[in-house]
């Protein structure tokens, strides 16, 4: 089947978080909105045939999953990453932020440390405050428009914090990095050298660009797979974020006894059926739609990197290697942050994420959503264009 994204569809007025909670998150209503990390397409048309079969049974009791449900999982990832699994290693969460959580809880005490790398996806670290840990920071080092790991200051800071977990994000939200294998071997060696349990939020793996590859982290020596909790999902991959399903593989048995038995504590161990549906669809059935939406995302890339050449040379884009999200660089516009948010929202009427939601090395920085019909990219960036001639 052939898809075309560039199709506008609506979205106002079905409970989505990105269109109609403007007011509840204290912006106007006006906003272009291109933050939160789902896409403005609508999903396989596998998956939604899936679902509707399921709606039309009528019935919507309590369910799990069957062996097939593990199969079509474990062999996207070994044929897509070489990474053989186990069926006893799968643990379903309600989405990966619960499961980190659920990590934290299970790995680590109240006031336990626990390190991650900002900028960073900023539930990593309300998380860990809402559980009463102690954030730990190695931050990344942006160095001639890349950024890279601190491995110095990485081994410095587990050893002085007595840090017990590490939150890997995988490629990386917000900066778009896909740590090679070289820079995930330093890591991993010094988290075995100093105990380290490592959560790797892996969520983002499908869509990474040409010339990069995906390394799951667990993979790489046999010894990581006892120290590492992995995170996936298909909710990235396949636009189904709202349908809350998580496929989190422990292969140390004592981790995965202590992390199901968290889950126990909170009754978070169920996933609702339409969830399992279409996680299920989109794994054994998906492949094609995800092939021609990358295609469509990269053409979004190429856009921006056009049109910011071209029109906005003093915006800097910093060089995804993976992810639909976007770093965008303002610091050559000399504009402090209140300045840049009046900018952002005021003026280019554009709802982004501000930098400063994932760390103080945000600052300068905002983080856009491209995978949306090109049309809509066009209109933002073109608004962003006439709001600096103001």
């Amino acid at each position: 089947m052939k898809y075309d994204f560039s199709q506008v569809i609506e979205r106002n007025n079905t409970l989505s978080i990105k269109y109609d909670f403007a007011r509840e998150r204290k912006k106007p209503n006006d906003l272009l909105s291109l933050w939160v990390a789902d896409m403005d397409f609508p999903v396989a048309q596998e998956i939604k045939e899936a679902l509707i079969e399921r709606c039309n049974h009528g019935i919507f009791g309590y369910s799990e999953v069957k062996t097939p449900y593990y199969e079509v999982i474990a062999k996207w990832y070994e044929e897509k990453f070489n990474w053989p699994t186990k069926k006893q290693w799968l643990v379903k969460t309600p989405g990966v932020v619960a499961a980190i959580a659920n990590a934290i809880r299970a790995f680590t005490n109240i006031g336990d440390a626990v390190l991650i790398q900002k900028p960073v996806y900023y539930p990593f670290f309300l998380t860990i405050e809402d559980n009463q840990r102690k954030v730990v920071n190695n931050s990344l080092v942006y160095k001639n428009g890349r950024y890279e790991m601190d491995f110095v200051d990485f081994e410095e800071k587990i050893i002085s914090n007595k840090v017990k977990l590490f939150v890997l994000c995988s490629p990386h939200n917000p900066v778009g990095r896909v740590w090679n294998k070289e820079e995930l071997l330093k890591i991993g060696d010094i988290c075995l050298k100093h105990k380290v349990i490592v959560v790797a939020d892996e969520i983002h793996a499908d869509f990474v660009y040409h010339g990069h590859q995906h390394q799951v982290f667990a993979n790489l020596k046999t010894d990581y797979q006892e120290i590492t909790v992995t995170c996936t999902a298909p909710s990235k991959t396949f636009n189904i974020a709202g349908l809350q399903v998580s496929n989190i593989f422990i292969a140390n048995e004592n981790l995965r006894k202590k992390f199901k038995q968290e889950l126990k504590k909170t009754a978070n161990a169920d996933i609702n059926v339409m969830g399992l549906i279409a996680c299920q669809a989109a794994y054994s059935q998906g492949e094609d739609w995800l092939r021609q939406v990358k295609i469509y995302i990269a053409e979004n890339l190429e856009y921006v990197k056009t049109f910011l050449r071209d029109n906005l040379p003093q915006v800097k884009l910093v060089e995804p290697e993976g992810t639909y999200l976007l770093w965008l660089d303002f610091r050559e516009l000399n504009l402090t942050e209140e300045e840049l948010e009046d900018l952002i929202i005021n003026k280019a009427k554009l709802w982004l994420d501000g930098g400063t939601m994932f760390g103080t090395e945000g600052v300068g920085f905002q983080r856009i959503n491209i995978a949306c019909p090109q049309k809509i990219l066009i209109q933002a960036f073109t608004q962003l264009k006439e709001a600096l001639k103001q």
